[in-house]
């Protein structure tokens, strides 16, 4: 049997959490509160087409905001396995905005720097080029065999653009936050 003290467990608990994610949320969905709701009838992770193919269960991150359980929340590879497609929050008998609060939670995570090597390319590569797929000749090479122009309609067919991108990726903070995340990725 092992033995916990009850410091011990009050340390993996983060009493304010369960709050941070309702209010980060509500700047940008609606009836986020709603998590408190949560019976835990498993629907959404019956229901999530990722949680068939991966380790992802939706109820358990809901139950982990609950409870304020934010780094078990937040430091959890599988959180980032979640496709948005909507389908728990279509099906949730209580109407809790289960996907957007995943939305959430990652924004947080992030916040907190932890964010995901792949991730952090992706980031990487839209900061250098304006756009997260580089063009490269290859690329070019297809697209010209299957009759497209070889640059696609985005900031590679308009030089002029990358400085804007660029501008507008530092004025939300997207660079800094990148940064920031990046420094606790091991590669």
């Amino acid at each position: 049997m092992i033995s916990v003290s009850a410091s011990q467990l009050i340390k993996k608990f983060d009493i304010d959490f369960t709050q941070e994610v309702i209010d980060y949320a509500s700047k940008f969905f609606e009836d986020v509160e709603n998590v408190r709701s949560c019976i835990q009838c498993a629907t959404c992770t019956g229901s999530c087409p990722s949680g068939r193919e991966t380790a992802w269960r939706v109820r358990k991150l809901i139950r982990q905001v609950q409870l304020g359980l934010k780094n078990a929340a937040i430091r959890n590879d599988v959180l980032w396995d979640c496709t948005t497609c909507y389908t728990c929050q279509e099906r949730c008998p209580r109407l809790i905005p289960i996907t957007d609060i995943v939305r959430a939670v990652r924004n947080i995570a992030v916040r907190n720097g932890f964010m995901l090597p792949r991730h952090v390319q992706v980031a990487g590569l839209m900061i250098k080029h304006g756009h997260a797929v580089p063009i490269n000749d290859e690329v070019k090479a297809v697209r010209k065999e299957i009759g497209l122009s070889e640059l696609p309609p985005t900031v590679h067919s308009y030089p002029d653009a990358l400085g804007e991108v660029k501008k507008l990726l530092d004025e939300t903070g997207f660079t800094k936050l990148v940064e920031e995340a990046s420094k606790g990725v091991q590669k």
